[in-house]
């Protein structure tokens, strides 16, 4: 009897085993494909302007970029993004179980590279975070750097667990390796997607995302995969079948997400660098930041006038080039130039309802209830399904 029995419970349970599997397995292959994505586009975007000396433009993607006279910050930019293009593609191949089993040389050299470039791009990363800032909250700051010594404490487990050969707890530890290092992608495709369903069916504004929603994600981006990922050992471990089967379920809805997330950075953010990298035109946004640095706003509109006026105008004087800089400068707390850059904006795409939306949010950062009022009002006129600008309003009291 208890052999009769035993046969159909060892079935079940491969079956739950193969089920938790393959889950992973696709939760693998969707983070995979996301990594190629943003692999992809960072080292097309930031090499192709690197070539072309377009180096300001690097500011249009992030707070602090490319900064002139600082040598020892650009190294460290230079050194993290190489960093995180190289570990996205040798994490690829490290953690296959394929090359793990026929390669095994190769896995351990490869293994280590893949170590050695976890520290550099943590190394590189809190050297920027502490001497430039993320021009975020001083919160959200403090969730970068607690990602940045998370993974310099995970590749130093991983590289002492495989010296002392505890091979599980060596692929315990690379695992984690993987998924923080992974966080700049989760971050982004969470960041899109919430900024996607905010805004309901109507034109989204990533620049817009701020406050709360962007200190969850900075600590969710490390800490929810974290979780999952020490759930799913539990599972493996203790787990019985209807706990691997949940877990298995789990995974899959995961994957769904992921995929979702990843759909939509690669239309808000992923697509739009490829095309920045072949588009030769120089960032209109990038020369009117500097020229404010040195000669204030009022001299950075007049260059603006004045290199659109040009028979065949060379620089790059699309919708989002002037929206990059009025965000910049409302990161800055520069309210008054921030409404003015916004303001040439709605006056070069005086149809879009994004334009006006943006300038509501500068008058409304500013202190300035009305103005900000009578913008999202604007915008609303024009792209009726503009979630945000009547979240905006019902924040302000106004209808």
């Amino acid at each position: 009897m208890s052999s009769t029995l035993s046969v159909p419970a060892f079935r079940m349970s491969l079956s739950a085993e193969g089920a938790l599997r393959a889950a992973a397995g696709l939760w693998f292959t969707v983070a995979f494909a996301g990594q190629m994505m943003f692999a992809s586009s960072t080292a097309l975007f930031y090499s192709m302007t690197a070539l072309r000396g377009d180096l300001a433009v690097w500011n249009k993607h992030l707070a602090h970029g490319y900064a002139a006279g600082d040598p020892i910050g650009n190294a460290a930019l230079i050194i993290h993004l190489v960093s995180a293009v190289w570990i996205i593609l040798s994490g690829a191949i490290q953690f296959a179980p394929a090359i793990r089993r026929h390669a095994p040389v190769f896995h351990r050299w490869n293994g280590r590279v893949y170590i050695f470039t976890a520290f550099m791009i943590a190394l590189a990363g809190l050297y920027m975070l502490m001497s430039r800032g993320t021009g975020t909250t001083a919160l959200q700051e403090f969730g970068t750097g607690v990602l940045g010594v998370l993974v310099l404490l995970c590749a130093a487990m991983a590289l002492r667990t495989a010296l002392k050969r505890d091979f599980t707890a060596h692929r315990r530890w690379a695992w984690r390796l993987y998924l923080l290092v992974s966080a700049a992608l989760f971050i982004r495709a969470g960041i899109v997607l919430a900024a996607m369903i905010a805004a309901g069916t109507g034109a989204f504004d990533l620049t817009a995302l701020k406050g709360w929603v962007l200190t969850v994600m900075t600590f969710g981006q490390f800490i929810i995969p974290l979780a999952v990922l020490e759930l799913y050992f539990w599972t493996q471990r203790r787990g019985g079948r209807a706990a691997k089967l949940a877990m298995a379920a789990g995974l899959v809805a995961l994957s769904l997400t992921t995929g979702a997330g990843v759909a939509a950075a690669s239309i808000g953010i992923f697509v739009p660098a490829i095309r920045t990298a072949f588009d030769s035109r120089p960032s209109i946004s990038a020369t009117l930041a500097q020229t404010i640095k040195t000669q204030g706003v009022d001299a950075a509109i007049a260059q603006y006038h004045a290199l659109k006026a040009v028979p065949k105008p060379v620089y790059n004087f699309d919708e989002d080039e002037l929206n990059t800089l009025g965000y910049a400068l409302i990161r800055d707390r520069n309210y008054k130039s921030a409404i003015r850059i916004l303001a040439l904006n709605t006056e070069a795409y005086p149809k879009s309802g994004n334009t006006w939306d943006s300038l509501g949010e500068a008058y409304m950062d500013d202190g300035d209830t009305a103005d900000a009022i009578a913008n999202y009002h604007k915008s609303l006129s024009i792209n009726p399904r503009n979630q945000n600008a009547r979240a905006m309003l019902a924040k302000m009291g106004a209808k």
